[in-house]
């Protein structure tokens, strides 16, 4: 047994939080091989009892990208993953939100996987769209360059993460590792909007991405609980912008508009959400494209692209509207 592992689960064992510099030695450890599964189980299943702390979250992060692959990017660059975890079935509104968002200028890193907690992830999505998951490191940089945007397998960039699928499978509830995603993208993307599941990880997050350099990001979390900025009410927002945090709250009926219900934002199997991205990026009014435009014009504020979040919206309407969103998914399609 290793001192790192001896002392994690010492503390552990009596709810008290790991230091920085001892959660990254163990996850360290962890990508290794040096820990058993019980081990492995234990600190997983310790850190969640106590309630995973925004330094403990960093330090797993930080080991994290320092085991995965990388990729050069521009300096603009922003990524739109969230946590998952809602369970909401919605269809998949930040992936569709991507496209809208490299159409109006910004370049985007969408990192992503398979589906989690829902029935469609965004590598779900994006393969049901013709987006080939198989684009190597420097595939991904030539699009993010010419094309304006890539998606990023997360299984390509960080094989590391296999080392723990076995004990989180078996564990069978939310660990730390449900939260590294959008910490982990591998083009260190600056600007994020970054949708979380619980009103209890906002502050945790926001906090984390302080700690790990963020330029500027949107964590959010509607107050229906969806882990994106939501249509059906407000949403708790807070704005990390270099060293400070600000909480805000995002209405959409104050950007013009309306209101609907989660009912309206269902998806279904990866080809149906397929067919609604679709639809979307080729016009489609109502609910759907509303909340993709929020939360594109809430993510070209994060990126600096709008003074507001009034102003991102016009902007990803516009996208949108002129066919440069589409324009980005047929690009893209020809890639692969």
């Amino acid at each position: 047994m290793t001192y790192a592992i001896h002392e994690s689960l010492t503390l552990l064992s009596q709810k008290q939080n790991l230091p920085e510099e001892l959660t990254f030695t163990v996850v360290q450890d962890l990508l290794s091989g040096e820990l058993t599964p019980a081990q492995i189980g234990g600190l997983l299943l310790g850190l969640s009892l106590k309630g995973e702390t925004p330094e403990e979250i960093a330090a797993f992060a930080q080991a994290l990208r320092g085991a995965g692959l990388k990729i050069k990017a521009p300096a603009g660059t922003l990524d739109t993953c969230g946590t998952g975890g809602d369970r909401s079935g919605t269809f998949n509104i930040s992936t569709t939100a991507a496209f809208v968002i490299a159409g109006a200028g910004v370049p985007v890193a969408k990192h992503g996987n398979r589906f989690a907690s829902g029935r469609c992830g965004s590598a779900d999505v994006l393969e049901q769209l013709g987006i080939s998951l198989k684009a190597t490191p420097e595939s991904s940089e030539r699009h993010l360059q010419h094309i304006g945007m890539t998606f990023l397998f997360a299984q390509v960039y960080h094989p590391a993460m296999a080392k723990v699928a076995r004990e989180r499978r078996e564990l069978g509830i939310r660990t730390i590792f449900n939260l590294l995603g959008p910490l982990l993208n591998p083009a260190g993307a600056p600007y994020q909007l970054l949708g979380v599941s619980s009103p209890s990880l906002l502050p945790k997050m926001a906090k984390a991405l302080q700690i790990l350099g963020s330029k500027r990001a949107v964590v959010a979390v509607g107050e229906d609980g969806l882990d994106e900025v939501t249509l059906t009410g407000a949403t708790q927002a807070i704005l990390i912008d270099g060293g400070a945090i600000q909480p805000f709250i995002i209405r959409p009926e104050e950007y013009g508009l309306n209101l609907c219900s989660l009912q309206d934002l269902q998806g279904g199997t990866p080809a149906e959400n397929g067919q609604i991205t679709l639809r979307i990026l080729q016009g489609k009014k109502g609910p759907q494209r509303d909340i993709v435009l929020l939360n594109a014009g809430t993510a070209l504020y994060a990126a600096n692209k709008a003074a507001g979040i009034r102003e991102g919206i016009a902007l990803a309407a516009e996208s949108l509207d002129s066919g440069k969103a589409l324009s980005i998914l047929e690009k893209l399609k020809a890639s692969a």
